[in-house]
């Protein structure tokens, strides 16, 4: 099944299918999920309907993959040779202005996944699932290195924690994450839960 897909998601080029997760992120911080049609991505894409179905199946996987594919490359690849390094890097790959507009994205998408299954299974997929994993290799060579020890309580909640600050900020401060902010974040709340020093 899974090789199927692969092949019908193989005739779209890689700049194509670039083209289409933009302007389906563009279409979603226009209007949001719910209002979101396979006939708007169409339209704007000059695609057929048929085509859009064909490739991803539905509106929550193409979004999904659109996220997935928005992403600035895999957080295990970032390897500074400290968790303290690595976790900076990871703040600095999206500037303030990216990492604004992504929130209230995420946010907004976030809310959708609460009376949209599919956008749930789509988002645990293609998201949540695979950066975790990505957050435990980079973890996974901390306890290597003899920073973290394997036994750390903390370990089990790091995605919880970066999760949380950059999507609760607006919420409790009424501001946008920023670099600043996470690192500043990541020095005072992570790093000491997972007994890194930070200086």
């Amino acid at each position: 099944m899974a090789e199927v897909a692969a092949a019908r998601r193989s005739r779209i080029t890689p700049e194509r299918e670039a083209e289409l997760y933009e302007a389906v992120l563009d279409l979603l911080r226009e209007v949001g999920y719910d209002a979101l049609t396979m006939d708007a991505v169409a339209a704007r894409t000059r695609s057929s309907k048929a085509t859009l179905y064909r490739q991803w199946g539905g509106k929550a996987e193409l979004v999904a993959r659109a996220i997935r594919h928005s992403k600035p490359g895999s957080i295990a690849d970032v390897d500074t040779g400290s968790l303290r390094g690595d976790f900076h890097a990871l703040v600095t790959r999206e500037d303030d202005c990216t990492m604004e507009q992504n929130n209230a994205l995420m946010r907004g998408l976030a809310m959708a996944t609460h009376t949209n299954p599919d956008l749930l299974r789509a988002f645990r997929e293609q998201l949540v699932q695979p950066e975790t994993e990505e957050f435990r290799r980079v973890l996974g060579r901390a306890v290597d290195r003899g920073e973290v020890r394997a036994d750390n309580p903390a370990l089990p909640f790091v995605v919880h924690m970066m999760i949380g600050a950059f999507a609760t900020r607006a919420i409790i401060d009424d501001q946008p994450p920023t670099q600043a902010f996470l690192r500043s974040y990541i020095d005072a709340v992570v790093l000491p839960a997972l007994g890194v020093p930070t200086s």
